[in-house]
């Protein structure tokens, strides 16, 4: 149940939300984890504001503040997903995409292969959602997870697009967004993939977020 946008954020902060509490104790390993992200994406901004002076204006300022949102905001509906390997949520909103969905193959799609391996499509989305947020939060390979997370976003637009409490718009907003970052490389925003271009000439990394730059 809502109460105001600043009580549902300090509940989710400690882990008092209804989602956290299906989880029993386990919940404090996603009130930890989330926290470490927060946390781990301040230091990378704040260095990248050290190093680099390019970066510091309003302009990267706003990108990072979206970008790590946009992160949190699936780290929260990840959390949803859980308990694995399959949540009542997510069963209850995948068989809304059956009834829903705007074409008739995506909703003979759902209900011939999505609601009958749900115990692999649960865990599958969780993990991708939780990529999505680690990814944004901290600004690492932003180019290529917004991308995933634009058509992810896309899927969900189609999937719900004739249900009566959804508005198609909110799903068309979220894959917009992505496409930004992925066209600017939000990630190269006080983010790692910004430490990256300055520090990884060399190597691996250096090579595989090149394209980024």
């Amino acid at each position: 149940m809502r109460t105001n946008p600043f009580l549902d954020a300090w509940l989710f902060l400690i882990g008092s939300t209804d989602d956290h509490r299906a989880l029993g104790p386990f919940r404090y390993v996603f009130v930890a984890l989330f926290l470490a992200l927060l946390v781990t994406s301040a230091w990378i901004a704040l260095k990248n504001w050290r190093e680099d002076p390019a970066q510091r204006n309003a302009a990267h300022l706003t990108v990072c503040f979206s970008r790590v949102l946009i992160g949190s905001m699936w780290f929260q509906g990840c959390l949803w997903k859980l308990p694995l390997p399959v949540s009542g949520g997510f069963e209850y909103w995948t068989s809304q995409m059956g009834e829903h969905a705007a074409f008739a193959f995506h909703r003979e799609l759902v209900k011939s292969v999505y609601l009958t391996h749900l115990n692999l499509i649960d865990p599958l989305v969780f993990l991708a959602e939780l990529a999505f947020a680690i990814s944004l939060m901290l600004g690492f390979g932003v180019r290529l997870v917004a991308l995933l997370a634009a058509l992810y976003s896309l899927q969900l637009w189609l999937g719900l697009y004739s249900h009566p409490g959804e508005w198609p718009w909110n799903y068309v907003f979220l894959a917009m967004i992505h496409v930004l970052f992925a066209v600017y490389a939000a990630g190269l925003s006080l983010g790692v993939d910004a430490l990256a271009r300055r520090h990884g000439q060399d190597g691996i990394g250096a090579r595989l977020l090149a394209w980024q730059r």
